[in-house]
């Protein structure tokens, strides 16, 4: 079967500034999970970032340090992969609240109700959040406020027990441009997942993107049989 009907490419194609995405999914064969992050950015100061890898995942860092104005909520970690070869992709520093909760025990889901949507009125900008677990079921949560009201915080959770190979699923901050910016809408959407390697995916979604707004992609197939991870990080700012 295949999954062409919601394809990734046409969404971001048609979309100059969808915010930060997640994708988590099966390749094709069925041997690998996939997992994608990307981030966008309108201002100078979005714009000034890179992906660096780190020693369990990747953060974000200013390409420029003297130009860099305002840290918060764009200076992150978006990926943490913790000792049993989970992995946690976050839009913020939930990434870091979720990978905390997990090793005390809890859960995915129980450290995310504890945090809200970002403080950005009046964008409220929402908080998107991925778990690939090791034997490549995956969980997304969307965490945005009830239609830009402030006060009341809304959660949604995702749980994807049997991915089927060639398949994934996608989750981004904003359905497109916009004063102020609309929050994404309804369930992630199915998405084909179909390249052979992370390579090809990311040169493939890296061109999706809106050229004036892209700033960062993040790749990652994952070896279900060996853990193995192949990476790929795509940076406007070289």
């Amino acid at each position: 079967m295949t999954y062409d009907l919601n394809a990734l490419s046409a969404m971001l194609k048609g979309n100059p500034y969808p915010g930060r995405g997640i994708v988590l999914g099966r390749t094709a064969d069925g041997k690998k999970a996939a997992v994608a992050y990307f981030i966008m950015g309108r201002s100078l100061n979005s714009r000034n970032r890179v992906f660096e890898e780190t020693e369990d995942g990747i953060r974000t860092k200013a390409f420029d340090e003297s130009k860099m104005t305002d840290p918060s909520l764009i200076i992150y970690h978006p990926v943490r992969i913790l000792p049993d070869g989970t992995t946690v992709v976050t839009n913020g520093d939930q990434t870091d609240t979720v990978r905390d909760a997990l090793l005390a025990g809890g859960s995915f889901e129980s450290a995310l109700r504890a945090r809200s949507f970002e403080p950005d009125g009046p964008n409220w900008t929402p908080r998107i959040s991925g778990l690939m677990l090791p034997d490549g079921s995956y969980r997304l949560s969307i965490l945005k406020s009830l239609m830009g009201d402030s006060a009341c915080c809304c959660r949604y959770f995702f749980e994807y027990e049997t991915p089927k190979a060639g398949l994934g699923h996608f989750l981004s901050t904003y359905e497109g441009d916009g004063d102020p910016l609309p929050s994404f809408k309804g369930e992630p959407r199915p998405v084909a997942v179909t390249p052979p390697n992370a390579r090809t995916w990311a040169g493939e979604l890296w061109e999706c993107l809106n050229e004036a707004n892209k700033v960062s992609l993040f790749v990652q197939y994952i070896d279900l049989a060996s853990g193995e991870r192949d990476t790929v990080i795509l940076n406007k700012n070289q």
